[in-house]
């Protein structure tokens, strides 16, 4: 049976080992969202993984719900990215960009005043958003129009065609987390009554035209995609997640995509459950998994062909060596 130090193939990514970097989004970008030096150390130095996820990457202008998040969408940032995806190259590893929208989740301090965008004009409440002004609450985000969903699929796909020019080894599309593919995905923040919303097949449109859109680009086999659905985080819910993580598992299939990493469990605690179990058995692809995992129960996991990888995001910003540690036995550090 395979182990976390056994390589995988993952589509077309040949993996040295299953042992992940989780996308982990730092806020290291300057103002105009164009990744700094800092990045490309922080990158190289975790080439060991098996994969690197890069962090949440704005496809567009105007969708920033972080401060100093990187962007893919201009020269600036491709050029600034092509000297990470060198440095992880030059050691050894391979790296995917993270692409994301966030949807809801973006403020208007954030975005020279721009209003956010939503599947449904429901504000995110109880939590608060850091901007350059203080922490504050968001905002009541616009409904988009059913005729200007296209050109957010295309800002997916420009931004696939820009990480190409920056010599990523593929990309994987944030479904997850509260931000915009996943606000049409659960029942909790799409509310619409058009095309994209109400039956699990409207309220999933969006996620494969986008898939189809950035497929299109880089081909399936080096395209992976984020989900989780039972994760609160960002005030969401959805009424039934083990039947939106079946219904999609089923669809997935036919992509034949890299991979799906699927986070397992609800960080705030808000909604209960098991997603891994149904999507282990209707998914046929590659399937890694996420969310404070311990290495020796990442190691359980793959050995017993539960998963067939684990993405480690906590444990990887203060062990840039896990692959290592892990390897030896060794104490993480904390």
């Amino acid at each position: 049976m395979p182990d976390l130090l056994t390589p995988l193939e993952a589509g077309s990514l040949h993996l040295n080992n299953r042992i992940l970097m989780a996308p982990l989004t730092r806020c290291r970008a300057d103002e105009g969202h164009v990744p700094s030096d800092i990045m490309v150390t922080h990158y190289a130095q975790r080439a060991t993984s098996g994969l690197l996820i890069a962090e949440a990457t704005m496809v567009m202008e105007g969708c920033s719900a972080f401060w100093k998040e990187p962007g893919i969408y201009n020269d600036a940032q491709v050029t600034a990215w092509k000297c990470i995806t060198d440095a992880v190259h030059q050691a050894g590893g391979k790296i995917v960009l993270q692409l994301w929208h966030g949807g809801r989740a973006c403020h208007p301090d954030l975005n020279n005043g721009v209003v956010p965008v939503a599947p449904s004009a429901i504000a995110i409440s109880n939590e608060m958003v850091y901007t350059p002004k203080g922490k504050q609450n968001y905002t009541l985000p616009r409904s988009l129009a059913t005729s200007e969903i296209a050109s957010i699929v295309q800002g997916f796909a420009t931004a696939a065609h820009h990480a190409q020019k920056a010599g990523f080894d593929g990309v994987e599309v944030h479904g997850a987390n509260g931000y915009l593919i996943d606000q049409f995905l659960r029942s909790g923040s799409n509310q619409r009554t058009d095309a994209y919303g109400g039956s699990l097949e409207n309220r999933a449109r969006f996620l494969f035209e986008v898939l189809d859109a950035v497929c299109a680009v880089w081909g399936s086999q080096y395209v992976g995609l984020r989900l989780s659905p039972l994760n609160s985080f960002n005030d969401m819910q959805d009424d039934d997640p083990v039947g939106l993580t079946c219904y999609l598992a089923q669809r997935l299939n036919a992509y034949q995509l890299a991979y799906v990493h699927l986070m397992r469990a609800d960080g705030y605690a808000r909604q209960e459950g098991d997603v891994l179990t149904p999507m282990r058995q209707h998914y046929q692809g590659t399937l890694i998994a996420n969310m404070s995992y311990t290495p020796e129960e990442a190691q359980f996991a793959v050995q017993t062909g539960i998963v067939d990888a684990i993405a480690f995001g906590t444990a990887y910003i203060a062990n840039p060596d896990l692959v290592e540690r892990i390897r030896r036995g060794a104490t993480l550090n904390l």
